[in-house]
């Protein structure tokens, strides 16, 4: 099974490096697998950004639903592999499973996508447990929707974030009220960073919109900001508000 993978994620590299080499832009060609709520929210907002969408579910009524919408939307089981190569996502830049609650063809189909060397393949996990597996495999991109939805308003319900996204292990962006230390002088001048570890980037006044943050920029009482670092640091830097 190593060798396999191995064997796998070696053909994946360098199809992909072909790939980049022979196209002047990007392959804006998704198929999105599994067209429940998850799936068909993210087919549409494919649709609205420009890419063609291929939708593809075993329940004839979800595609009936949102064949309309998208560029292709078809009945099949692409937990078969033959399925998958008459429909010609092996050709696509992208594939996304949105299958969750059957994890045994979440598995099977993110299989046979690498099997077939889709460059990204992302996949939605109803679990850690399943996310790992999914990893495993060689899954490019791995989803738990329900579980990161829950941190990310747990963190708005307990503290004085506006918003809050984690964006890599331990790291996160909020938007929170400047807090007073943060007032009334150059950001340069403040030390935010070197005393609380965060960094200022971004910057909205009332009626205004979003600016980009500067050594130079000079915060006001009633200003949203936007700001990055630790995870703790972050929050702890919001409560200062």
């Amino acid at each position: 099974m190593a060798n396999f993978l191995h064997s796998l994620h070696r053909r994946r590299r360098k199809r992909l490096a072909d790939h980049a080499a022979d196209s002047g832009h990007g392959d804006q060609r998704v198929a999105v697998i599994g067209l429940g709520r998850f799936g068909n929210s993210l087919a549409h907002e494919l649709m609205r950004r420009g890419w063609d969408v291929l939708g593809v579910d075993t329940d004839p009524h979800l595609v009936q639903r949102i064949s309309d919408d998208l560029t292709h939307a078809v009945v099949a089981d692409c937990t078969d592999p033959e399925t998958l190569r008459q429909l010609g996502v092996h050709e696509f830049s992208s594939a996304v499973v949105g299958i969750g609650t059957d994890i045994e063809a979440s598995i099977l189909i993110a299989s046979n996508l690498l099997e077939a060397e889709v460059p990204n393949i992302w996949a939605k996990a109803i679990s850690r447990q399943h996310g790992q597996i999914l990893e495993r495999l060689g899954v490019h991109h791995v989803v738990l929707p329900e579980h990161e939805m829950g941190e990310r308003v747990a963190h708005l319900v307990t503290g004085r974030m506006l918003d809050f996204i984690e964006f890599d292990d331990d790291y996160a962006l909020v938007k929170t009220v400047a807090p007073a230390i943060a007032t009334g002088m150059p950001l340069g001048e403040s030390q935010v960073r070197s005393r609380y570890g965060v960094t200022v980037v971004g910057i909205k006044r009332p009626g205004e919109g979003f600016t980009y943050a500067t050594a130079e920029t000079v915060i006001e009482k009633g200003d949203v900001i936007v700001v990055t670092g630790k995870i703790h640091d972050v929050e702890s830097f919001a409560e200062l508000s």
